[in-house]
């Protein structure tokens, strides 16, 4: 499908779900031996697509209670569950939901201010120049840098904006070339772009609230100056008009999941980065022509320029027909040092440059540090970062040389069950001067490339990827609507896949800086009760557990695996919000899903983050009231500033839907799900 065409279709109502649809459209050429092809070899083609595993696959994925008869799912999950609560029932309204004997309390919104000297936030007139000093948008990571009990920074990612419910009068911009859309505008765009900084502290009643006067507090903004480390620091092709050293750079994009080091410092993830970029070069059908670029096929594998926002009709810097290099300086991971305002963002380039989902650290069992990031794009892969040395306490700072000096892997899922991790190292098999990679440099820029090569497994959109406990891994698999039936494998089962799967990995001997490992599906996600969808959960799980296109996840203390989930406009097909869901990897209730909290119409669940000693659970609710609202039952229309689906948290009639963190507590104390 044309660009046009998507931009034009009914189908999506605000420009997100059309950039989504558009992004459906794989960059990789790689197409043979995907991931559903290696899940296919492995259990059976015929089984998998007729929901029919036989014994083998069956207790594969769930253990043997699934071949024995099934106990009375109350009685079983009383007794055996590791997560103690009442399911919460499942649907799609205008309000958040939480399980009975629990507050998800509102604790910012898009627009509150978070710094001492920031104004009131004031719809009607914003200012750059004040979304600079507020919460911004479309909040998706959180994470938090404990200060004292009670007491810490939270570290909130901020992934894109819908103008259409952003700003009064104005509607879909992609549709009309952008031409409600000014400089001003815009400032205010980049301005609610990047990251948020700021205290928050635990009162004497169990309720968090904001401490705006921590000089600390600050927003990292698609505006503000970033130092580059790493292979690419400094190389030719980092060079701008701007920056001709090619070593700072101004800004963070598209920041979706992200990721906490050991030593405190929060991990900035940039995704979707190629869709901020302009050209004025067009194609017969209107879309952005790079062929006379030079860099024409590095553009092409990562989508730039997307040219889904206006930045590049007023900045330059975002133009690639003025500046080539400067989408080389995006598709990183970003660390910031909460405590320290006056610490420069870092993008380390030695962990690779792809649309980052998620920068997971944990310290495996030899010392070192690792990283887990998946590529989110359709039949794009997941990667792992080692550093090479283990972690100190001298080494144990902002700006380490764990996430510079190391080896970045791309994951190669076998039918036999394996997972090889390849490297990314220069002259090592085909990545050297012959076949396009001059140096370790050219490697970090052009990751997917470098990939390619080496014969990676593409995924059906690898999001989130949790390290957990004994060397275990859990990669969420959102949805592939794009893989025909030819292109399934033992890891990416399904042909037309738009419900996603979990997969498990175990990291030989417990170890997560192993180069090797194993890997079965956890769950095949989708309503079991049709069986032309080829779902696959624990036999116990009820109608509200199950779900769909899982997304982000989060480990708690105790080892639990709780998963939020991302349907973006296909929640129609479900009928279900997007929401948490606890989900079992262990003994007889393995694949076992409950639901615990669910979003507003139309909003993404994000985070999640458990702190304080897992009695505080920090989640993020993005875009409420803007996805799929044709579907909505009742509303069936596109939802604008004027008129929302929703107008969560607030519902106050002068104001549109909020993005915004909220707050999950036992009432009474204590921990969650406990």
């Amino acid at each position: 499908m044309a660009r046009d065409e998507i931009i034009h279709d009914p189908e999506y109502g605000n420009k997100a779900e059309a950039f989504e649809a558009y992004d459906d459209i794989p960059t990789n050429p790689n197409l043979g031996n995907t991931i559903g092809d290696v899940i296919n070899e492995r259990y059976g083609r015929r089984e998998v697509l007729r929901g029919m595993l036989g014994v083998s696959a069956t207790t594969a994925l769930f253990g043997s209670s699934a071949l024995v008869a099934p106990k009375r799912a109350a009685a079983m999950t009383a007794a055996d569950s590791r997560y103690v609560f009442d399911e919460l029932a499942w649907g799609n309204d205008e309000r958040h939901h939480i399980a009975d004997g629990y507050n998800a309390d509102v604790l910012v919104r898009w627009g509150d201010p978070i710094t001492a000297d920031a104004p009131e936030f004031d719809v009607m007139n914003q200012t750059p120049e004040a979304q600079s000093k507020q919460f911004g948008y479309n909040n998706d990571y959180v994470g938090f840098a404990e200060i004292e009990p009670g007491r810490g920074m939270l570290c909130v990612n901020h992934e894109y904006t819908n103008e259409e419910v952003m700003f009064p009068g104005l509607g879909r911009q992609d549709r009309t070339g952008f031409e409600g859309m000014t400089k001003e505008l815009v400032d205010i765009e980049m301005a609610a772009h990047g990251g948020s900084v700021f205290e928050v502290v635990k009162g004497a009643d169990g309720k968090w609230s904001v401490n705006r006067d921590n000089p600390a507090n600050r927003r990292v903004t698609a505006n503000t100056p970033m130092t580059i480390d790493g292979p690419a620091a400094g190389h030719p092709r980092m060079r701008t008009s701007a920056d001709p050293a090619g070593m700072t750079v101004l800004g963070t994009i598209n920041n979706c999941a992200g990721g906490m080091t050991p030593w405190g410092t929060y991990l900035m993830a940039e995704e979707n980065f190629h869709g901020y970029f302009w050209s004025d070069t067009l194609d017969a059908e209107g879309r952005p022509d790079v062929s006379a670029q030079p860099e024409a096929d590095s553009m092409i594998r990562y989508g730039v320029p997307g040219r889904w926002y206006a930045w590049g009709k007023f900045h330059d810097r975002f133009n690639i027909d003025k500046e080539p290099n400067e989408s080389n300086r995006f598709g990183y991971i970003v660390e910031v040092d909460p405590m320290n305002p006056d610490a420069m963002p870092i993008k380390h380039t030695a962990l690779g440059r792809f649309r980052h989902e998620g920068a997971e650290t944990t310290i495996a069992s030899d010392g070192r540090l690792v990283i887990y990031s998946g590529d989110d794009n359709r039949f794009d892969y997941l990667y792992k970062w080692v550093s090479a040395d283990p972690v100190t306490e001298e080494n144990s700072r902002f700006g380490s040389e764990l996430l510079s000096e190391g080896t970045l892997y791309v994951a190669r899922f076998n039918p036999d069950g394996v997972i090889d991790w390849l490297p990314l190292v220069h002259g090592e098999g085909p990545l050297t001067a012959e076949n396009g990679f001059e140096s370790q440099a050219d490697i970090a820029i052009d990751t997917r490339l470098a990939a390619d090569a080496l014969g990676a497994t593409p995924m059906d959109r690898p999001e989130d990827a949790q390290p957990g406990p004994n060397g275990t891994a859990y990669v969420m698999l959102t949805n592939n609507n794009r893989r025909t039936p030819e292109q399934v494998n033992a890891a990416n089962p399904r042909p037309e896949s738009n419900f996603g799967h979990i997969i498990e990995i175990r990291e030989d001997g417990g170890n997560h800086s192993s180069p090797k490992g194993t890997w079965e599906i956890l769950v095949l996600c989708g309503d079991p009760a049709i069986a032309e969808v080829g779902a696959r959960w624990n036999p116990e799980t009820s109608e509200a557990g199950w779900f769909s296109s899982p997304d982000n996840c989060a480990i708690d203390d105790a080892g639990r695996l709780w998963v939020s989930t991302d349907q973006g406009s296909g929640w129609g097909r479900t009928g279900k919000s997007d929401g948490l869901y606890s989900l079992e990897t262990e003994g007889d209730l393995r694949g076992h899903a409950k639901l615990f909290f669910r979003c507003p119409v139309g909003g993404e669940l994000c985070g999640p983050y458990f702190a304080d000693n897992d009695e505080t659970l920090f989640l993020a609710v993005q875009h409420p009231g803007t996805d799929g609202t044709k579907d909505y039952p009742g509303f069936e229309r596109d939802s604008t500033f004027e008129d929302p689906a929703t107008r969560w948290p607030d519902f106050d009639p002068n104001m549109p839907p909020r993005p915004s963190v909220v707050v999950v507590t036992k009432q009474g104390g204590g921990k969650i799900a406990v």
